[in-house]
């Protein structure tokens, strides 16, 4: 009886913690994949992410090498905007309709947050018919 009533408890504790998700739990400091660190922020009801530290990114870039505007390409990475316009979608707990500017191609993919937890987001990004998924660690 006792494992029962645990077990009862540990679920309702798990689920009230996922239902409670709410749409500004992303904002924060993500370190990705990639050693570019990114920070969140709302603005206008909708989600946005900027360059805040590069770590080595690509062996030392640290301007815009491969902007296809070839007048951006001395633009600096740090404080760029890289990540823009995702909303929350409440009915499936993920951040949808945004876009991700890659600097290591020079590319604009698709962008949504499918799974969001204290300490990571699992990330979709894609380009026409290829999709990635990655985690980005929480800092």
């Amino acid at each position: 009886m006792k494992k029962t009533y645990t077990t009862t408890l540990l679920l309702f504790l798990f689920s009230v913690n996922i239902m409670a998700q709410k749409a500004d739990d992303i904002i924060g400091k993500y370190h990705l994949p990639n050693n570019i660190d990114v920070e969140f922020f709302k603005k206008d009801l909708k989600y946005f992410g900027k360059i805040i530290k590069l770590n080595n990114f690509e062996n030392g870039m640290k301007t815009d090498l491969n902007n296809p505007n070839k007048l951006k390409r001395n633009d600096l990475l740090i404080g760029k905007v890289i990540i823009e316009n995702l909303e929350f979608n409440a009915d499936e707990k993920q951040w949808i309709n945004g876009s991700m500017y890659g600097a290591e191609k020079g590319l604009i993919f698709d962008f949504k947050i499918t799974k969001y937890r204290d300490s990571e987001i699992e990330i979709v990004g894609s380009k026409y018919i290829f999709w990635k998924t990655l985690i980005w660690t929480k800092i």
